[in-house]
């Protein structure tokens, strides 16, 4: 059993204890107006406390969108969103530079975009251009917009949540594997059981309105990021974590081998930072003083199922990147040989 976070002079294990309320807190508001999705809700919230961006699929009306909204409304942050579509211009985005009259004449203003925000939710946006996607993933990248010649920060926090439908084939445009290497999660949205079903018409057919409620602010969530780095992890975990994201390289040391013969290209340094980053979320969900192995397998899924790409044989056999990872957890040893 783990010892309990041990108190000291920057009085971390009463942020450790704050966090922990505020993060149910966020999770309860979130829980009022969605039904079930536990796994997809913790995964949206540790990413967003982890410092990252994430990646939404799903077919369409399982509440992807609503949740992003929620989510929104429970965290009293700027709130914008951009529903992409073939037409849609990097300018459209990042914003462009107009001509106004003012009291000295005409001047050339800045007119920030949609992306000026602080909360984001990219709707489809393997519906855009791969011009503008760049320009969206640019902006998650770097925190920041180069337009009119000059470069300009994005408020902070500042958290992308994309979405996109797996099975639309026609007027598409696919985020290419370096532009998903830049979500530090994906997570896969599935279909209601037959109860969670019965309470989302419970709660939506019957003239009902939910009212949401801010629990959180800009400088308490830029606060919790900076607590999440601070988690300790032992050596042999991260290790453990090196490991895992090597064990997707083909032909690697240790690699298993279903991914030599089925694996075309695995992850890359960015998914062991959002495997580390997550788990140090998870462990002060869970109350915990340092990061355990538990919560490196954990967040595998999440962090590698988009970073891992089947070749064609992988493809035939109807194998899965998550099938894969899951071979790779149940298979590495925990300690190093």
């Amino acid at each position: 059993m783990t010892d309990p976070v041990p108190a000291d002079p920057d009085g971390l294990r009463q942020r450790v204890d704050q966090f922990r309320a505020d993060y149910e807190a966020v999770r309860s508001q979130v829980q009022r107006v969605i039904v079930g999705q536990r796994e997809i809700i913790d995964g949206v919230l540790v990413s967003l406390f982890a410092g990252g961006n994430i990646l939404l699929e799903g077919l369409p009306g399982l509440g992807k969108t609503l949740l992003i909204r929620t989510l929104a409304e429970s965290l009293s942050l700027q709130f914008s969103r951009i529903q992409f579509t073939p037409d849609l211009m990097p300018a459209d985005i990042t914003g462009t530079t107009i001509v106004r009259d003012t009291e000295h004449g005409r001047e050339f203003v800045f007119e920030p975009g949609p992306v000026f925000t602080q909360i984001l939710l990219a709707d489809e946006i393997n519906r855009a251009t791969p011009k503008t996607q760049s320009a969206m993933l640019e902006a998650m990248q770097e925190k920041s917009v180069t337009a009119g010649g000059a470069t300009r920060p994005l408020p902070r926090p500042f958290f992308v949540m994309a979405t996109q439908n797996p099975i639309e084939q026609e007027g598409v445009y696919p985020l290419p594997e370096a532009q998903l290497d830049r979500f530090l999660f994906k997570l896969n949205v599935g279909y209601s059981n037959r109860e969670e079903l019965s309470e989302i018409l419970r709660r939506t057919t019957r003239g009902a309105h939910i009212d949401v409620q801010p629990v959180l602010d800009e400088e308490r969530i830029i606060g919790y990021e900076q607590l999440v780095a601070r988690v300790p992890i032992a050596d042999h975990v991260q290790d453990y974590a090196v490991r895992l994201v090597l064990s997707t390289h083909p032909g690697g040391e240790f690699s298993t081998p279903q991914v030599s013969r089925f694996v075309s290209i695995g992850a890359s340094p960015r998914a062991a930072q959002a495997i580390v980053l997550g788990a140090k979320c998870r462990a002060l969900i869970a109350g915990r003083n340092a990061v355990a192995v538990e919560d490196i397998t954990g967040i595998a899924h999440a962090a590698l199922r988009h970073r891992i790409l089947l070749n064609f044989e992988g493809e035939a056999e109807g194998l899965t990147p998550d099938a894969v990872i899951t071979n790779i957890v149940d298979t590495l040893p925990v300690q190093a040989g």
